[in-house]
């Protein structure tokens, strides 16, 4: 696996790209970074794994343009695609890379042989109320310094709940505030949490394509429920549910990795068509 750097307006893109094998565009979740995928993403040479670190995320910059949002992380990953001469892959990702991921194959299904959701954030509607704790953090980071801001928001009535409901949803929710820039922070949670997938159910019911969709209990910013509509949506999708991240994390990295390597290898006959 190689890093580079890749230039799209004024904005430096962190890019990693394993250099063989069949296509797998891979992205991370909201505030994740190469790691992440990384972590869940099955190892071995069958696979060209190319991940670009969406920007304000991992050691991508930030650029000036606002606000962030699902279409434009999406229009940066198809020019480093475009760039390398990628054109035909399975696209995937995780909670927001799923967004991004579903967000590509509607408006390039000629370029994607394959679709994986992973713990799916969104289904058809932009700002919905499950994000909405990614919002309030934005809001108290606008309002007060990093360590005024974190306990603010840890005293909130929504983040009591997500301590008894998805501890480890709140856990994530913390690290955002000892980021090293709260104003970008601010605005890329506060863009993302606003934004969607920008594809309705019709849309999604016309898809057709091989999908993989990752779903689990004990998680409030990614219901089961959404991972169970998109996979009765799409009609070539199967549904996988897996060990909960908050209650065993390596049985759920295990699950995880075993279910996307199985999909995988369902599209290997697609290997010489993406080559």
């Amino acid at each position: 696996m190689t890093r580079s750097s890749f230039r799209r307006d004024d904005a430096e893109l962190s890019v990693f790209d394993s250099g063989i094998g069949l296509p797998v565009v891979f992205q991370h979740g909201l505030g994740g970074d190469n790691g992440q995928v990384v972590e869940n993403f099955p190892d071995g040479p069958a696979y060209r794994r190319l991940t670009v670190e969406c920007r304000a995320q991992g050691q991508s910059q930030p650029g000036s343009i606002r606000p962030f949002s699902i279409a434009m992380f999406a229009a940066d990953i198809l020019a480093v695609c475009d760039a390398r001469g990628i054109d035909r892959f399975v696209m995937g990702g995780i909670s927001m890379g799923a967004a991004i991921a579903l967000h590509i194959a509607h408006r390039n299904p000629d370029r994607v042989a394959g679709l994986v959701l992973a713990r799916p954030a969104w289904l058809f509607d932009a700002t919905p109320e499950n994000m909405r704790p990614y919002a309030l953090v934005a809001e108290h980071l606008r309002r007060a310094p990093p360590e005024q801001a974190k306990t603010a928001f840890a005293a909130s009535p929504l983040a009591q709940q997500l301590a008894v409901d998805a501890p480890d949803n709140l856990a994530s929710l913390l690290k955002f505030f000892d980021r090293p820039d709260p104003a970008v922070t601010a605005d890329l949670l506060g863009g993302i949490a606003l934004d969607g997938p920008g594809v309705t159910e019709a849309e999604a019911r016309e898809l057709d394509l091989p999908t993989l969709v990752i779903g689990h209990e004990v998680d409030t910013v990614h219901p089961l429920a959404f991972a169970k509509r998109l996979a009765e949506t799409i009609p070539a999708a199967r549904l996988a549910e897996i060990a909960p991240k908050a209650t065993d994390k390596p049985r759920h990295v295990s699950e995880f990795r075993s279910e996307l390597e199985s999909f995988l290898r369902t599209i290997e006959p697609l290997r010489e068509k993406t080559a």
